[in-house]
């Protein structure tokens, strides 16, 4: 990256970046050196070190393309940048060299992407249609940051998206514009609150609401009386699993007979990396799957792919609120769905499958 075309330079870099499927692009200062990196597939991957004399011309090159404002590197700022079609999310952070800017390329290509593409196994899909066409309820889509949930909270809205059918959304920011979709952002400077939106919607004769995120107990409050009033509510929480929902909003206050009425399904997702179909390999030794040995991959690397994996894949675990599990709820039992397929046994079906890697599934989802 040479100083006299920084701005060229920082092109090809952002485009190379798209090229390799980014989701995140970062840049940071450090005392003796200026670091580059990217996400790929979920996984941070070291992309370049240009000279750190460069790191205030790169700082203010992004500043400049996002029309943010190049003096102030005091506080934090936020904005977006276009390139190649491509919208990106830039924030800005003072840290101890300067400032770290990170990019979150925008999924605006990816809006094409149907509830059938999600992944989930035909039984599950057709349980997820089924609920979707509900006239009231909630439906909670819970996991980490970075776990897929807004696609299959869009997914889910693309579907329901009829010209009989008025939805709103509101979300901290809009990722994906869609056209028949009312999308209000979030704008806590101008009073825009989760909250305050929510209570504006419910004048607004929907049919459908999409909450980005159930945040704090007035969110949880509006959604849940939503669900119960004739609305279907889709939404958001981070949870581990599906039946760690039902404890969140418990600890958010919503009573047990409030929820056991409204909520009708919980999904948790994950994803994880594919293995590459081009270079994986048999293992020369069985691996130990539920205490069953079985035969399995290992991740390679070739020019293909990045370190032996190429691309993602969803794991999907449905807590489908039926009548048993309305009774546990009520009664304040623990949950057991006799039903449920967790997490850890989608992803074992899909290490023996040669989908995935046992060492990705334990990166995902813990040793546990």
């Amino acid at each position: 990256m040479q100083e006299e075309n920084i701005v060229e330079s920082l092109d090809k870099l952002l485009l190379s970046a798209l090229d390799k499927r980014a989701s995140d692009i970062h840049f940071e200062p450090y005392q003796h050196y200026y670091r580059i990196r990217m996400r790929i597939d979920g996984v941070l991957q070291n992309m370049l070190t240009p000279s750190l004399m460069l790191a205030k011309q790169i700082a203010a090159r992004l500043k400049i393309m996002a029309n943010l404002n190049i003096a102030q590197q005091r506080l934090p700022q936020d904005g977006q940048l276009v390139i190649n079609n491509y919208a990106m999310r830039i924030a800005t952070l003072p840290v101890l060299n300067g400032e770290k800017i990170v990019l979150r390329v925008m999924d605006n290509h990816d809006s094409e992407l149907s509830i059938d593409d999600l992944g989930l196994t035909g039984e599950d899909l057709l349980t997820f249609k089924q609920i979707l066409d509900y006239p009231q309820g909630l439906i909670l889509v819970t996991g980490p940051t970075g776990s897929g949930k807004t696609m299959t909270l869009y997914s889910a809205l693309k579907r329901l998206n009829k010209p009989k059918c008025n939805i709103c959304s509101v979300e901290d920011p809009i990722e994906i514009p869609l056209d028949g979709i009312n999308q209000t952002a979030v704008n806590l400077k101008a009073g825009l609150s989760f909250s305050v939106i929510l209570r504006a919607f419910l004048r607004q004769d929907p049919d459908v609401m999409m909450i980005g995120e159930i945040r704090d107990p007035e969110t949880a409050e509006i959604a849940i009386q939503a669900a119960q009033t004739g609305h279907l509510v889709l939404s958001t929480l981070h949870t581990n699993s599906s039946i760690e929902a039902i404890i969140r909003l418990n600890q958010m206050g919503i009573k047990n007979y409030l929820l056991s009425s409204s909520l009708k399904l919980v999904i948790a997702q994950r994803l994880v990396r594919k293995l590459c179909q081009y270079c994986k390999v048999v293992a020369s030794e069985l691996t130990l799957i539920n205490n069953e040995p079985s035969p399995h991959f290992i991740a390679m690397g070739c020019e293909k792919c990045v370190g032996g994996y190429l691309g993602r894949i969803g794991l999907y675990e449905l807590l489908i609120i039926t009548p048993q599990v309305q009774q546990q709820i009520l009664a304040n039992q623990p949950i057991v769905s006799k039903n449920m397929v967790t997490l850890r046994q989608v992803g074992n079906k899909l290490v023996r499958q040669g989908i995935t890697t046992l060492a990705e599934l334990n990166r995902v989802l813990g040793n546990n």
